[in-house]
């Protein structure tokens, strides 16, 4: 990967509806060039896919929530492929510290909140401890340049 590749990289990130031609001028390629540089980056994995940005609030996604889970000796060993079964978890990381897990949580309520976390209690037999986003200032910040 080249230092054109990661502009364009961080131009997608800014803004994936960008055509080729648009992404190209700023780059100083030919759109072909720049159509044929996204496939090798999708085709490598770094491109993983395109979605939109979506206003959780407005979507019925209001609550926002990061919730650690603590393993017991008897919690399974698969949790991230369990997880991966509620809906609601948007996010999974495996972290170094008191916890071994962070999931990010959207929820339409709190009680759908109440009710996920009673759920991985019970299923996964670990220890829960949740922080409720107040406000957002910024997320998914574009990528600075290297």
């Amino acid at each position: 990967m080249d230092a054109r590749d990661r502009k364009i990289i961080r131009l997608l990130d800014q803004d994936d509806r960008l055509t080729y031609a648009e992404i190209g001028h700023r780059v100083g390629l030919a759109a072909s060039s720049v159509h044929d540089r996204v496939r090798k980056l999708e085709k490598a994995g770094v491109i993983r896919g395109y979605r939109a940005d979506l206003d959780l609030a407005e979507s019925g996604y209001p609550i926002t929530a990061f919730v650690s889970l603590a393993l017991r000796a008897s919690s399974p060993a698969d949790i991230p492929s369990r997880v991966a079964e509620f809906p609601l978890v948007e996010s999974c990381y495996s972290v170094a510290g008191d916890n071994s897990y962070v999931l990010v949580v959207r929820a339409p309520t709190t009680k759908d909140l109440e009710e996920l976390l009673d759920a991985l209690r019970a299923k996964l037999d670990v220890i829960t401890r949740s922080t409720i986003v107040l406000s957002t200032p910024f997320e998914r910040r574009p990528l600075p340049e290297p």
